[in-house]
């Protein structure tokens, strides 16, 4: 495995509802992040969440399109992410889509952590890059 680690800014933005769900404990949002260091490049995607009546209880997904270079190598790949929060108590598995990463990030696999330390954030990103024939 390899670690690639560095900071990210990221813009969250509320998207209106379709028409379908006028639930207020349901949202839509777009992600936009620029990353830095070991990871160069943005990230854009799509977050679903829902919220509910406890205080510090949530969950989300979300699925974002990261382009840029990562240790020397260009390419794009896709990230899942799944996150719980049960009375303020975080879980969040961010894993790359298999078979996902293009040009030279081919082959790519790996799950990434979001550490958010005051009020800025951070990535730590285990991989391995399969090498190709």
């Amino acid at each position: 495995m390899t670690h690639a680690m560095g900071a990210f800014d990221v813009k969250v933005t509320p998207q209106t509802p379709d028409g379908k769900y006028e639930d207020s404990t349901l949202g839509r949002m777009s992600l936009d992040k620029e990353f830095h260091g070991d990871l160069d490049g943005t990230g854009k995607g799509q977050m679903l969440t829902a919220m509910t009546s406890v205080d510090g209880s949530a969950g989300y997904v979300a699925i974002e399109r990261v382009s840029g270079t990562l240790h020397g190598r260009k390419g794009t790949f896709v990230l899942q992410h799944v996150g719980t929060m049960t009375r303020g108590a975080q879980q969040l598995t961010i894993t790359v889509v298999p078979d996902s990463g293009t040009d030279e990030l081919t082959g790519l696999s790996g799950k990434m952590a979001i550490i958010i330390a005051e009020g800025k954030h951070s990535y730590d990103f285990e991989y391995t890059l399969a090498v190709s024939p």
